[in-house]
């Protein structure tokens, strides 16, 4: 595996493991407006990227009839062949399981907040036996896995940041990842994981750190 690796989606697109994180927001709408907005809320995006297609395009947050109406949006555009692949974020199990029967075309991704602390083991395992591909946000937890002791040893024994490693865990867990930068060299020692590989014993010691403690909000009590 190297930094040119890619994880396979359901429908054979190709995505890389490792990715660059960027933030962008687009303001909601109502149920009967969410196809119009989101076909809106698409030719925007193609415009500030100037390029006429997207590689993947995804649901930000569940938000019942809303979601499934924008869904439906994303498959019109996934049908003409405007986009290459079309998920979801923040979904969780049970937002699954009422929006996947809605679907004719399965999500590719479901982009969730993942990190030692919150690793969601059953999300993982219920997408996966979906074809639904894990990708990871807020990966290095803004920071904060550099404060991790754990993620100091492994680190010196290693000889990686605890950021690397972190995100060396997420490539061995199935989980794509995008963590966010601005900074050149950061980004240069993120791509820096693919030459080395954390054994069992290590993948566990990671796998303990698991509080079930978010940084974002929870998916169920968005008020937008």
């Amino acid at each position: 595996m190297n930094l040119s690796s890619c994880a396979k989606l359901n429908n054979g697109v190709e995505m890389p493991w490792l990715g660059l994180g960027v933030f962008l927001s687009e303001e909601g709408a109502e149920v009967e407006n969410a196809v119009k907005t989101a076909l809106k809320a698409f030719e925007e995006s193609l415009e500030k990227l100037q390029t006429d297609y997207l590689d993947l395009y995804l649901i930000h947050w569940p938000k019942g009839e809303r979601s499934v109406e924008s869904w439906k949006a994303l498959e019109e555009l996934y049908a003409a062949g405007r986009v290459r692949a079309i998920g979801v974020s923040n979904f969780l199990v049970h937002h699954l399981e009422d929006f996947l029967p809605t679907c004719k075309v399965q999500p590719a991704v479901n982009q969730v907040e993942f990190h030692p602390e919150l690793i969601q083991p059953w999300l993982l395992k219920y997408c996966q036996q979906k074809g639904i591909q894990p990708e990871a946000w807020s990966p290095i937890m803004k920071g904060r896995v550099n404060d991790i002791p754990v993620m100091q040893e492994l680190a010196a024994k290693y000889g990686k940041t605890p950021v690397q490693i972190v995100l060396r865990w997420d490539i061995q867990k199935g989980v794509v990842t995008i963590p966010k930068s601005v900074k050149a060299e950061r980004i240069i020692s993120n791509a820096d994981i693919f030459d080395f590989e954390l054994s069992t014993e290590d993948m566990a010691k990671i796998d303990a750190l698991d509080k079930s403690q978010r940084i974002g909000s929870h998916p169920d009590h968005i008020s937008y």
